[in-house]
């Protein structure tokens, strides 16, 4: 089976196979869990990270270990943001979580549709 273009290759697969990047595989796993919740998410793989795109404010970040994203809250003390963090064993916990800082978002702030000008 042959891989699409700039698709990482881990020495080691087995029989051929594309091995992902363990940062890429839990983006993917953490995707899969939100389509099941019905919340679509974009995974974009970068060097030891990968970013699942989920809302406007809501992107979890992953580098294999942990999943994070921020809260959307800041410290009182020192006004830095606040994330969630758990870790990858799990990916339907976290889909869930993060399903319901979508539905937050989703609430509070709607996406603007784009302007379409009108043709004269």
């Amino acid at each position: 089976m042959e891989s699409p273009p700039g698709t990482p290759i881990v020495r080691g697969a087995v029989d051929g196979s594309v091995c992902l990047p363990p940062w890429t595989a839990s983006a993917e796993r953490l995707a899969s869990a939100l389509r099941d919740l019905g919340v679509a998410g974009d995974v974009h793989d970068g060097e030891g990270i990968a970013l699942v795109s989920v809302w406007a404010d809501l992107i979890v970040w992953t580098d294999g270990h942990w999943y994070r994203w921020w809260t959307g809250q800041n410290s009182e003390k020192t006004g830095r943001r606040l994330y969630r963090v758990y870790g990858t064993g799990n990916p339907d916990t976290v889909a869930r979580a993060v399903a319901l800082r979508c539905t937050e978002l989703q609430e509070t702030r709607r996406l603007v549709q784009p302007v379409v000008e009108s043709p004269s």
